[in-house]
This record gives structure tokens, C-alpha cells and sequence, in this order.
């Protein structure tokens, strides 16, 4: 009898091939996951998976209450090896890592797929929980979860009531505990549901083949300079004790730092200024004097805020001293462009210093008096030197490649404007030349009318997708030294140099406003059109669709037609969004700017060079010393997409052995 069962039993293992898993876990670390991810939360000593929940080829879920006891099944754990069976989760990220930790063995990204990314591709917001809002979902995400994963997986604080425990186990409130193990099943069947109601609309196999390898660049990480990053932290410590004491003893007031108090003061002392925002104190500096000139000045020091991007580093470095996790896949769902998370590397503050290395060894050396007597500004010399805290490993340099001005090289060939398109064939610049088009003389760089060059500059970056004067001064273009009463001239100029462009931008939004009116498809150029199931779709020329959720016509404010549709807006709130043609020709020309991006770095990685890190149309690779060249690096990626007939590409970069902008 014995023999038998165990026959069975066999048996039983033997036929459990399945398909796909879905998979949901709830977690405790005392490491604050918002602030140092999850790479450096699964590394916390006291980290472990209070409950497991799945479900195998979308049948009943199962709860693993492994804080209690409980094992997970060895069928189970060899499904979570087993690279030919589909692991799924919403934010696959985190269960994956959290797993490999549990499992003592890294898991290969290439088998998990995420819920999350899928639906921001269709236009749905970030959280699990909204997006089983808006799809009007019959299992909601559970409202209790917050206080839950507050209560039992985070540290909590001890006092006389709790017994000065610093932590929550099931024991201490079984009620709650039965409650959490519900709402980790409903995670779970949630994920099923939206699962099943996406798959009307799968995601490219391509989009897949580009989630994995942002996986695996994530889990390469970056090595974080941990030296400068400590000393710059002990620096910015000082300076900002140094201002502070100053301004106390300048105004007199108990917190110069407090906008309220230093605008009063302000008043005071004869100088009216309602905001206390950065172009207005630079504003006021023009013609600020004495004590009210060094106020401000200090004003400026204190609320330098990019400094703070050490202590970030810092939170984030993992125990072999890399940063992990900084890139978002799809982070803009509008797009599909990649963005930042954590240290924020897209926005890193540009560096100008012609002492970059100079500056950032004396940090290194603790030198700050030799730092103030050099520098006008120590706190500035800190926020340049940020970007120069990522290191390449002993042996390796980097080399960092960047498109050269995608975005206008793929407006360009989207509206067809050929003058543009035999520019950068011809490698010229394209500020000199669209100015020289404006003008109508001849523009060189540094040469012949050179003056110009900067109003072409302005222009392109200010109008490209409908811009006009708002656009221009958002640009800087005050700042810059254009006078105001010209900012109409020139976009009047650019528009009239550019007429394909325009033309494009009315030719989106007629096309647009027909698929919504009629609710059909129509092929323009070589994007597709179309209204499917409540969604208005572009499909681009890489075969990728941009996402539209419940596209509808409506009245702007001036009163005329326009275009809506629901999506995240402001603050993260989900809401409807109002947008027009030239909008729509940027969300485009972004989206194909990315395409061209991320094949980009398959080629890359197919050709053996290890990402690190990429910002906007930038890569950065590490690669050892004496092997490959930048040469090589920008021949991959000015490779032309077969989707993209007649697209003029071109790179440029430079190696270096610390990051900075060249």
C-alpha cells in the first residue's frame, strides 16, 4: 500500500508541467523599501516572506502561511527554477528579488513577466489597486492592505501597551493575521483578473525581450563611489551649518530657511518679493545689495536640494557597494520611456567645472578649506561632482554614448522635412541651420552670424511640438538674452521654415478626432490608427502601440474641439486629460525616440558590452580597460531599426573613469 502512494505520488510530480504562476508575497525588513529599493531591502539581516501566495495556471489560489510554519511545496519551488514555465506579478521586480533571497539562488529575469509594466503599456496607472479600479474589476484589491503591511511588516515602535516589542507577529493579533492572508489571496486573484482582461491586448514579444534586459541592467547596478559620497555628505553637513549660522546672525530670525520668516524679513529691509522660487530670488540678486544680497545668496545655498542625491546613494548601496534598481521600465506610460527611481539618475545635475577631477579628489581628501578658498560656491562644486560618485569596478572604465539630437532627427523624418533630413545627412548643425533658415543668411558656429545660433537653439527646443512663446521663455530664452518682443518672430519664423512639421501636427489631430468620431481605423504615413475596446491606439513604425483609455471628444477652453482621454495626471491622480495634435506628434516622436533607444541596447547587449545605467537617449557601459572602444559602441547604436527606412542616426560619447557629462 505504501509503495503505492508513494507510486502516485511520483506520478503526480511527474505531470506537473504547468504553463504560468502567478505569484504575490508579503514581506518584512527593517530596511525602508521606499527609500533603498528592493535589492538593498532583501539584503537586511531580519528580511524574510511572511506569506506566499500563487496560483497555478490561473486555478484556485493558495496561501503559504511560511511566518507560521508553513513550506512552500517542492513541486512549487522547482516551478520558481524552471526557466520554461511564465512567472507572474504585478511589479514582477520585487518578488523575483525577494525569491532569489528566499531561495539563496539569482532568478533569471527572462521567465518573469509583470502585470505592472503590462498595464502601463495599455495606459493604466501604476498601482495594482487602481488599475483594478479603472477596469471596474469584480475582486477589488482589499482597502485594509496599508494599515496590514503597516502593522506586520514593517518595525514598530515599542512601548509600554505592546511590550516594548519592536515588531508585529501573527501571534500578537490573529484576527488581523487571517485578515492579511485574504487580502494576499485577493492580491493574487486580482492579478488574475487583470491578467485575463489585458490579454485581449498582449504586449509585443519584442516589449518582453526589453523588460528582461532592463531587468538584468538593474540587477547589474552601478558602483557608487563610496568615499565621496560620505565625505560629500560630512561636507554638506558643514557648509549648510555654516549658511545657517550666517543667516541667524544677518536677520535675526530663528529659522532663515523658513520662506514665511525670510519674506517678512525681506519686506522689511525694503525688498517686495512674493515667492521665494528660484527665478525670483536670482530676480531680486540683480540688484540686491549689502545684507540683503548675502541673505539671498544664502537663500540660494540652503535650498540646493540635488546634494541631497548622496544621501540617496548612500540608502541605496547594496553590501558589494553598487546602487541597484535605479531605471523604471515604461516609467512614462504615455511614451514607454524609461525613467528613474530612487537616486533619480535622469535628472542628475549637469557638471561645468574645468577642475572636475581637482575638485572631486579634494572632497575624496576631506580638503574643504582648500575646497572654499578654490570655489565660489562649495555647495555648487558638490551638486556638480554627483554625477561623478558612479564608478566603474577595478579594471573597467566606462564608455558612454549618446544619440545625437534624436528628437529633432525623428520629428524630422516623421513630417518629412527634407531640408532637415539633408542637414543632418550632411553632419551640419541644426541650430545653425534652422536659423539660418529663419533669417535667411547664412549661420555658422562661432563664425558668420554666429549670434543667431543661439535663436535657432531656442526655437528648436522650444517649438518642435507646437510651442510659442511660453515655450520659449520656459526654455530660458530671457535668460539667454532674447529680447521678449522678438519671441513671436521667432516662432513665427521656425513655423514658416518648418511647414511639414506643422502641417503634421493638424494632420495627427484631424486623423485622431476621425478614429473617435467613427470609431474606425485609418493608416497615416506609417503609423496606424485605431479605436479598440475603449482604447485609442497609435501603432508605431517599431509595431509598438501607444495607449490611449477612453478617448472622447470635448470643448477646451477657448471653445473649440478638442481631444480628452483618461490617464495619470498631476500628482499622480487619475483623471481625464486634455490634448491636441502637436501633443500627440510629441507623445509619438518620444515613444519612436525610445524604440530606437532600447533596440539600440539589445544590439549592445547581444554584442557582449555590460549597461550599467542609461539616462534619456544616453547608455553607459562597463567595459574592461584596453578592450573595445567608443568607436565600436557608436557604430551599434547609429545602426538604422529595419522599421526605419530613411531615419538619419548618429552618436557620439567619450570613456571616462567616473561618470560625467563630457
Amino acid at each position: 500500500m505504501q509503495q503505492t502512494t508513494l507510486k502516485v505520488l511520483k506520478m503526480m510530480m511527474m505531470t506537473f508541467y504547468p504553463k504560468r504562476i502567478f505569484i504575490d508575497l508579503e514581506t518584512f525588513s527593517s530596511t525602508d523599501l521606499s527609500k533603498c529599493g528592493v535589492y538593498k531591502y532583501a539584503e537586511s539581516e531580519d528580511f524574510e516572506i511572511l506569506l506566499f501566495a500563487y496560483s497555478v495556471d490561473g486555478g484556485k489560489v493558495s496561501v503559504i502561511d511560511l511566518a507560521s510554519g508553513e513550506k512552500i511545496p517542492r513541486e512549487i519551488l522547482n516551478v520558481l527554477k524552471d526557466d520554461s514555465v511564465e512567472k507572474w506579478a504585478f511589479n514582477a521586480n520585487f518578488e523575483r528579488i525577494c525569491l532569489s533571497r528566499y531561495l539563496g539562488k539569482k532568478l533569471n529575469p527572462d521567465s518573469w513577466y509583470c502585470t505592472m509594466v503590462w498595464s502601463l503599456y495599455l495606459g493604466l496607472p501604476l498601482s495594482l489597486e487602481n488599475v483594478s479600479k479603472v477596469l471596474g474589476l469584480e475582486k477589488q484589491k482589499l482597502s485594509e492592505g496599508k494599515n496590514l503591511i503597516r502593522y506586520f511588516c514593517m518595525p514598530c515602535k515599542p512601548t509600554k501597551t505592546n511590550g516594548k516589542r519592536t515588531r508585529n507577529l501573527p501571534s500578537h493579533d490573529p484576527i488581523k493575521w487571517e485578515t492579511f492572508k485574504e487580502y494576499n489571496k485577493r492580491d493574487v486573484e486580482t492579478e488574475l483578473a487583470i491578467h485575463e482582461r489585458l490579454s485581449h491586448f498582449p504586449l509585443p514579444n519584442n516589449e518582453w525581450d526589453h523588460y528582461h534586459l532592463d531587468q538584468e541592467i538593474n540587477d547589474r547596478g552601478i558602483e557608487i563611489d563610496n568615499t565621496l559620497v560620505e565625505e560629500a555628505i560630512c561636507f554638506d553637513d558643514k557648509l549648510r551649518e555654516e549658511n545657517m549660522n550666517r543667516a541667524i546672525e544677518l536677520t535675526g530670525l530663528e529659522n532663515p530657511n523658513s520662506p514665511m520668516q525670510l519674506k517678512e524679513w525681506l519686506n522689511k529691509k525694503g525688498l517686495e518679493i512674493d515667492s521665494l522660487a528660484k527665478k525670483k530670488v536670482e530676480a531680486a540678486l540683480e540688484t540686491a545689495t549689502g545684507d540683503v544680497k548675502e541673505v539671498l545668496e544664502l537663500r540660494q545655498e540652503l535650498s540646493k536640494s540635488s546634494v541631497r542625491k548622496y544621501t540617496s546613494m548612500e540608502n541605496v548601496g547594496g553590501n558589494d557597494k553598487r546602487v541597484r534598481g535605479l531605471i523604471q521600465f515604461y516609467g512614462a506610460n504615455r511614451t514607454g520611456r524609461y525613467s528613474g527611481r530612487l537616486i533619480q539618475v535622469q535628472n542628475l545635475r549637469r557638471n561645468n567645472l574645468k577642475d572636475l577631477k581637482l575638485a572631486r579628489g579634494l572632497v575624496r581628501d576631506s580638503e574643504y578649506e582648500t575646497i572654499e578658498l578654490l570655489f565660489d560656491s562649495p555647495s555648487d562644486v558638490l551638486s556638480q561632482l554627483i554625477r561623478t560618485a558612479f564608478i566603474p569596478k577595478e579594471g573597467y572604465r566606462f564608455i558612454v554614448s549618446d544619440f545625437s539630437a534624436i528628437e529633432a532627427r525623428v520629428l524630422s523624418w516623421l513630417a518629412d522635412e527634407r531640408w532637415r533630413m539633408d542637414a543632418f545627412q550632411d553632419g551640419k548643425d541644426i541650430y545653425c541651420e534652422s536659423a539660418s533658415r529663419m533669417f535667411g543668411v547664412p549661420v555658422e558656429k562661432n563664425g558668420v552670424n554666429g549670434h543667431l545660433r543661439q535663436k535657432g537653439k531656442q526655437a528648436e527646443l522650444g517649438c518642435g511640438y507646437g510651442g510659442s512663446i511660453g515655450a520659449l521663455k520656459a526654455m530660458g530664452a530671457i535668460e539667454m538674452g532674447i529680447e521678449e518682443d522678438e519671441l513671436q518672430t521667432i516662432v513665427d519664423s521656425w513655423r514658416e521654415a518648418n511647414p511639414n512639421i506643422v502641417q503634421l501636427w493638424w494632420d495627427i489631430d484631424k486623423a485622431i478626432k476621425n478614429v473617435i468620431k467613427t470609431r474606425s481605423k485609418i493608416k497615416f504615413k506609417n503609423l496606424a490608427l485605431s479605436y479598440e475596446k475603449g482604447i485609442l491606439f497609435i501603432k508605431l513604425p517599431s509595431g509598438r502601440r501607444l495607449s490611449y483609455v477612453k478617448p472622447r471628444m470635448g470643448t477646451n477652453r477657448f471653445g473649440g474641439e478638442s481631444i480628452t482621454y483618461e490617464g495619470t495626471g498631476l500628482g499622480n491622480k487619475w483623471e481625464r486629460i486634455e490634448s491636441y495634435g502637436a501633443k500627440f506628434v510629441e507623445n509619438i516622436v518620444q515613444a519612436i525616440s525610445r524604440d530606437i533607444l532600447a533596440e539600440a541596447m539589445m544590439r549592445l547587449s547581444k554584442e557582449g558590452f555590460e549597461i550599467v545605467m542609461h539616462v534619456h537617449d544616453e547608455v553607459v557601459i562597463e567595459a574592461p580597460i584596453g578592450r573595445s572602444s567608443i568607436e565600436e559602441v557608436n557604430e551599434i547604436m547609429k545602426v538604422q531599426p529595419i522599421w526605419a527606412k530613411g531615419l538619419i542616426l548618429d552618436a557620439d560619447g567619450f570613456e571616462c573613469e567616473f561618470y560625467q557629462k563630457d
